[in-house]
């Protein structure tokens, strides 16, 4: 901490209770430790900063929200109950069939269903499964060993595909999907392979549409303005997560209450309007390009995942709208309490001061594992007698925040009364709105990927797609000399 430790007015934000909840139900932000007069001015926000920030946030807010039912439909998907019913109808009918669910997607197509998975099944759901629930598998790569080992290992007789991708042409998805409808076909046929593929894309353009169409899978639609990376309480995170028992009626409702909470404006009671002025003044005030999720709950790492694509890829840009070359954007960075206390946080602490952090908190654990010592005479066992876990693991994660506050290094936390679907969807729906936001601090586009979308073009070049030979002359042309070392 700058200077002496002393009690500050914690600067927090929550959910309004409806009749029927308690406090159990709401997650908060505490912003106290990325305050100035906690780790100092040079490197915390100051209320002067903050309140010079409020008319622009408001601005944010009203541009994002205005264009709700034009092109960022996204934000709408909470309130989504006939697409819901049909999820959850469909589910239903494949209950009991199959033993693995296995999504076909890359990016947001699959880090929102690992995610949604990572939080609310058993983290060995794919080792010993639930009585009646298929394990999941997102294979979201096309590294041969990746997909090959599957096969290996696995049946594709009891096995439901899920093929995800918005445009369709993906090629990482599409190349997965022929691999398994061949090997579907092989072993069931032309016409016994269609009930082991449902495929989620846009409603009537791509090349899986016409797909669908040609051999009759059952399909689930993207909605117009909703890009990958804002899917996730779509068809595009909701049916994997029904197929695996998860509550997705929760997360829309969790998701809803946020809604409610951030459509008024006001940069100190609206979270993802605050959170958002943050991550623009940690980088332009502060000079901290890095922002650090770090993950105190196993179930929650991997929405540091999620979030790093959310972020990178919504902000991270060359030109701004006007045109003008930026080259801005924050680098997210993800971190495991308590595993990366003992490989990052040396950094930390006594690196260069570039980071600002985001910490997962979760005050209720699922189990009570109790520690037992049979050592009396050994302090330093026996000083765990009779604890529980989740108390030594709330004591790393408060020690880290401690070392991280004392050290000057700004911090704040999301705090999860528990991990479940309620809490889940409001995570989820609070930092796709910020991040909504910052695009127009960052005065970016943060709903393209001009950077993503030259991969793929350079991608169906040297694979030689129709269409790309002129792109794959010029990338023959122009290749630079090898200089191999070894």
């Amino acid at each position: 901490m700058h200077g002496s430790r002393r009690a500050v007015q914690s600067l927090s934000f929550s959910l309004p209770d409806p009749p029927e909840s308690t406090p159990m139900d709401r997650i908060r932000l505490d912003c106290t430790n990325l305050m100035a007069d906690v780790v100092g001015p040079e490197h915390g926000i100051t209320e002067k900063e903050l309140a010079a920030l409020a008319p622009t946030s408001a601005r944010a807010l009203d541009s994002v929200r205005a264009r709700r039912t034009r092109d960022l439909r996204w934000l709408d998907l909470p309130y989504q109950e006939e697409v819901l019913e049909d999820i959850l109808g469909y589910a239903a009918e494949q209950q009991g069939r199959f033993e693995n669910v296995v999504v076909l997607g890359i990016g947001g197509s699959a880090l929102g269903n690992l995610a949604l998975s990572g939080a609310l099944s058993s983290p060995y759901q794919d080792v010993a499964p639930a009585p009646g629930i298929p394990r999941l598998f997102v294979l979201d790569n096309v590294d041969p060993d990746l997909i090959g080992e599957w096969i290996d290992h696995f049946d594709v007789t009891k096995t439901l595909f899920n093929v995800v991708s918005k445009s369709g042409g993906t090629a990482e998805t599409m190349s997965q999907f022929l691999i398994f409808r061949q090997k579907l076909v092989e072993a069931l046929g032309e016409t016994g392979h269609r009930d082991h593929i449902v495929v989620t894309t846009d409603a009537e353009r791509g090349i899986l549409r016409e797909i669908v169409e040609r051999d009759g899978y059952r399909s689930f639609v993207v909605p117009d303005g909703v890009g990958g990376r804002f899917s996730v309480l779509s068809p595009v995170g909701l049916l994997s997560s029904a197929l695996v028992g998860i509550d997705v009626r929760g997360l829309l409702k969790g998701a809803a209450a946020m809604d409610e909470l951030c459509a008024q404006p006001g940069i100190e009671t609206n979270p993802a309007e605050f959170y958002a002025a943050v991550q623009w003044l940690m980088q332009s005030a502060k000079h901290k390009p890095i922002a650090v999720q770090f993950a105190y709950s196993h179930r929650l790492r991997l929405f540091a995942d999620w979030y790093a694509q959310l972020l990178a890829e919504s902000i991270g840009k060359r030109s701004g709208k006007d045109g003008a070359e930026l080259f801005t954007g924050p680098t997210p960075v993800r971190a495991v309490g308590v595993t990366d206390q003992h490989s990052q946080v040396q950094l930390y602490v006594e690196g260069p001061f570039d980071k600002w952090f985001t910490l997962f908190s979760l005050e209720e654990s699922d189990h009570l594992v109790t520690i037992e010592s049979p050592y009396p005479d050994l302090e330093g066992a026996h000083y765990l007698h009779g604890r529980h876990l989740a108390e030594l693991f709330r004591a790393e994660r408060d020690g880290t925040q401690v070392a991280l506050t004392e050290a000057g290094r700004p911090n704040c936390s999301v705090l999860f009364p528990r991990v479940d679907a309620h809490t889940v969807g409001q995570y989820i729906y609070l930092m796709e709105l910020a991040v909504a936001l910052m695009g127009e601090h960052y005065g970016v586009d943060a709903f393209d990927q001009p950077g993503v979308e030259a991969g793929k073009i350079a991608a169906y070049a040297l694979m030689g797609r129709a269409g790309y030979e002129a792109r794959r002359e010029q990338l023959e042309r122009s290749a630079p000399p090898s200089r191999r070392l070894v």
